[in-house]
C-alpha cells in the first residue's frame, strides 16, 4: 500500500488518503499522518475546504490528525476562525466588512478567544456527520459516534457519542490503554503492520503485546 496514492483502493475515487491530498495543496496549517482517510458520497478530495472549515490563518492555530484515522463522510471541523468576540457588548464583526469599519477597530486588535491547536489521534475514527469545535484533542483510538458535536476533549480509547459529545464506555481497561499507548502500534514500519493485521483486526492486547515482543518492537 502506497502512502503517497490519494486514492488507495482501485477504481475507487469515494475515499482518499490526506497526507498526500495535503501535501500537494497550499495548506500549511493542517498535519496529517500516514494512512488517515476520509470518505465523501460525491468528492473527498475537497476535503481542505468542504469539511476543514473556516481556516483563514487569522488565529495561528493548526490541525493535526494522527496516524490510520478513518474520517466518515459530512464531518466538520471547525477552525477558531469561526469565533466572534463575545467579551464586549456586540458579537458583530464591523472589521471584516473593511473601509471605516475596520479602521474603527482593526480585527487584529480584537479580543478573540485564545484556542489550542486541534488534535485528533492515531487510530481514531470520527463517524458521519460528526461535527469537531476549535481546540479539542481527541486522544488514540477513541471512536465519535455518528452526528455527535465534540465540544470538549475525548479520551484515548473512549466512545463518544451526542450533542454535546460524551464518553459512554471506554474500549479497554487501563492496564490494556496504557499497553496500546506503548506499543503506538501505529509507529511500527508498514511491513510490520501488515503481518500484525489479523492481530489488530481481530485479536486482544495480550496478542499484540506478545506479537509486539517476538519482533522487538515492545517499549
Amino acid at each position: 500500500m502506497n502512502a503517497n496514492n490519494i486514492f488507495p483502493i482501485k477504481d475507487f475515487t469515494n475515499t482518499v488518503f490526506l497526507k498526500p491530498l495535503v501535501d500537494k495543496s497550499e495548506v500549511t496549517n493542517v498535519h496529517v499522518g500516514e494512512y488517515s482517510y476520509y470518505s465523501d458520497f460525491e468528492d473527498p478530495t475537497q476535503f481542505l475546504t468542504k469539511n476543514v472549515l473556516y481556516n483563514f490563518g487569522i488565529s495561528g492555530n493548526a490541525l493535526h490528525i494522527g496516524k490510520f484515522c478513518a474520517l466518515a463522510n459530512g464531518i466538520q471541523i471547525i477552525m477558531p476562525d469561526a469565533n466572534h468576540v463575545t467579551s464586549g457588548v456586540t458579537t458583530f464583526p464591523f472589521a471584516v466588512f473593511g473601509d471605516r469599519w475596520s479602521e474603527a477597530l482593526p480585527l487584529s486588535e480584537y479580543p478573540f478567544k485564545s484556542y489550542q491547536d486541534t488534535v485528533i489521534g492515531n487510530d481514531v475514527w470520527v463517524g458521519y456527520d460528526v461535527t469537531i469545535m476549535p481546540g479539542v484533542t481527541i486522544g488514540d483510538g477513541a471512536i465519535i459516534g455518528a452526528k455527535s458535536v465534540v465540544l470538549g476533549d475525548i479520551p484515548p480509547y473512549s466512545i463518544a457519542v451526542g450533542n454535546p459529545a460524551k464518553v459512554v464506555k471506554f474500549r479497554f481497561d487501563e492496564e490494556q490503554q496504557a499497553t496500546l499507548k506503548k506499543l503506538a502500534w501505529w509507529d511500527w514500519g508498514i511491513e510490520l503492520v501488515e503481518q500484525a493485521m489479523p492481530i489488530l483486526v481481530k485479536g486482544d492486547v495480550p496478542q499484540l503485546l506478545k506479537f509486539a515482543n517476538e519482533h522487538g518492537v515492545a517499549k
